[in-house]
């Protein structure tokens, strides 16, 4: 990259937030910190209203912004691939903020460049499994849960439990969003537990944001997260599984709480968390015999009472 395109970068990247370390601008270029200097003064040589805070970084005087950034070929291909999995992975409320900004990005563009993205649109897609939609749940929470984290408000909702088959209200403090499991999931201290928990948004009614601030409880995302699983009682469990099953479920097994594996024998062992031993066996089922069981014991137990299950619902 010549020093030219390296300050224009330069700049777009002081624009994208309040303030900008000299050092994440030399890690993202390659250069030195006395390079990033010359820079940041040739700038400001040039007319950009530049201010610096000792020991923070650097920032845009209010009121300062380029004229319309024009995209490459390839930056606006990429935005294509992120408006597909927006598309399918998140919801309503997104959908349509990220569509408004998809416009805006598009006006700048080449005509050319609007051609050939038509294109590259139409032959890109993100399959997802179907889902049912209900009307008892709206789908159009992900904006508002976005601005309760960026405000520290807290959020009201009436929760939806698959075990009890029940609402309950909830107020909680956001912490973070998470996607796993092809869902996203809001973690939150709960007021009414008085503890840390995950909850599924999609699971989520008559959500609203709070006039109320709340004080962060937390130093890193990733420590509330091991907090979460900590606080989840788990049950280990380990399987010996023949090494052609185990690539066929080389994706599946994530969604059942594995952690590791290594092969022995010509086999395969792996170890699972998995928080019910009775939901676990319904998939162990699906396997057949090309599984034997290693840990726990009482697993044992509860495939056979599957196949007796199963047994006697043929057999009538």
């Amino acid at each position: 990259m010549n020093r030219i395109d390296r300050l224009t970068a330069i700049l777009i990247q002081l624009q994208s937030k309040k303030v900008v370390k000299a050092q994440e601008i030399a890690n993202r270029f390659d250069i030195s910190l006395r390079t990033v200097y010359r820079d940041v003064r040739a700038l400001e040589e040039a007319g950009v209203p530049l201010g610096a805070e000792a020991g923070t970084g650097y920032f845009i005087m209010d009121g300062y912004h380029l004229p319309p950034v024009m995209f490459s070929q390839e930056e606006a291909n990429a935005l294509v691939l992120g408006a597909k999995l927006i598309e399918e992975q998140t919801d309503h409320s997104i959908k349509k903020h990220f569509n408004e900004a998809m416009y805006k990005i598009k006006s700048v563009l080449k005509n050319d460049e609007k051609e050939g993205l038509e294109r590259l649109e139409s032959q890109i897609r993100v399959e997802r499994i179907p889902r049912n939609q209900s009307d008892d749940f709206p789908n159009n929470f992900l904006a508002t849960i976005q601005n309760a984290l960026i405000n520290h408000k807290v959020l009201s909702f009436k929760y939806f439990s698959n075990y009890t088959g029940d609402f309950n209200d909830r107020h909680v403090e956001p912490i973070g969003l998470t996607y796993y499991g092809g869902n996203w999931h809001l973690l939150a201290y709960c007021r009414l537990r008085k503890a840390a928990r995950d909850f599924r948004v999609d699971r989520l009614v008559k959500l609203s944001m709070l006039d109320e601030q709340f004080e962060i409880k937390y130093e890193v995302l990733d420590q509330f997260t091991q907090d979460l699983m900590r606080g989840t009682e788990l049950s280990e469990v380990i399987i010996n599984i023949e090494r052609k099953i185990a690539v066929l479920i080389s994706n599946q097994k994530f969604y059942q709480g594995f952690v590791s594996e290594v092969e022995k024998d010509g086999r395969v062992e792996m170890k699972f968390l998995v928080p019910g031993l009775e939901y676990f066996s319904r998939w162990l089922v699906s396997l057949g015999d090309s599984v034997e069981i290693l840990e726990p014991e009482s697993l044992k137990g509860i495939m056979v009472e599957r196949a007796r299950e199963l047994a006697d619902h043929y057999n009538s």
